[in-house]
């Protein structure tokens, strides 16, 4: 043979030293070093009685992959969460100003403007009602929607009551009642809120959305955006 048994074969002890010797990469790469350099250690130090045989080296080698190959992973989750929260970042920016549909009962009538809100159900319902309140709790107006599909429904209010009577301006409340499988059930109420500001927290959290009269909202709470 034209190596001893204790020593390296030329190209494994050239990429031990060229790793070894690659100080830019150093502290990016350790993990790997320190077990290349206990692989090339144990060759060197072997017994020449009792040299390594070729399995045991293979499975040391795919070991050292296996290493690789997780950092690697890792470094590539890393930038992928981070082109993520870039995106998420720079979309939620975009909504100040807007208005976006969320859950909730508090709708609002100013003057001279008709609002605009909605219903989600999970499940269809043979029969759908919407009730409008006053700050008393007086009910003021209703919806009968007969029988509706699943999903979002889209309602607006001219701001009459039930005699046909224009309201004063100010805030009312939503109730919806869905009749599902022969038994009534709340429904979901969605109203159409302005985004006034985005946090974006440092954390790695998701951005939230500050909104007028209902705090802080995550971009998941939106239904529609407008």
């Amino acid at each position: 043979m034209a190596n001893s048994i204790g020593g390296l074969p030329p190209g494994l002890e050239a990429l031990s030293n060229a790793r070894l010797q690659s100080d830019d990469k150093k502290a990016k790469t350790l993990g790997q070093d320190e077990f290349l350099r206990l692989m090339v250690a144990q060759m060197n130090n072997q017994d020449p009685m009792k040299p390594m045989d070729g399995g045991q080296f293979l499975s040391q080698m795919a070991q050292f992959g296996t290493v690789t190959g997780v950092n690697d992973l890792q470094k590539s989750f890393v930038t992928l969460a981070t082109s993520l929260q870039s995106n998420q970042a720079l979309q939620a920016s975009t909504m100040v100003g807007r208005q976006v549909l969320v859950a909730g009962d508090k709708l609002n009538l100013a003057d001279g403007s008709d609002p605009v809100f909605g219903v989600e159900l999970q499940k269809a319902a043979s029969q759908v009602n919407v009730a409008i309140t006053d700050s008393a709790g007086q009910v003021v107006r209703n919806f009968s929607l007969g029988q509706t599909d699943a999903g979002i429904h889209d309602l607006a209010w001219d701001g009459l009551d039930v005699q046909g009577n224009r309201l004063p301006a100010g805030q009312y409340t939503l109730k919806v009642d869905a009749t599902i499988d022969n038994k009534v059930e709340a429904g979901t109420s969605l109203v159409r809120v302005p985004v006034e500001s985005v946090t974006l927290p440092r954390n790695g959290q998701a951005p939230m959305l500050n909104l007028a009269e209902y705090g802080s909202l995550s971009m998941d709470a939106v239904r529609r955006v407008f």
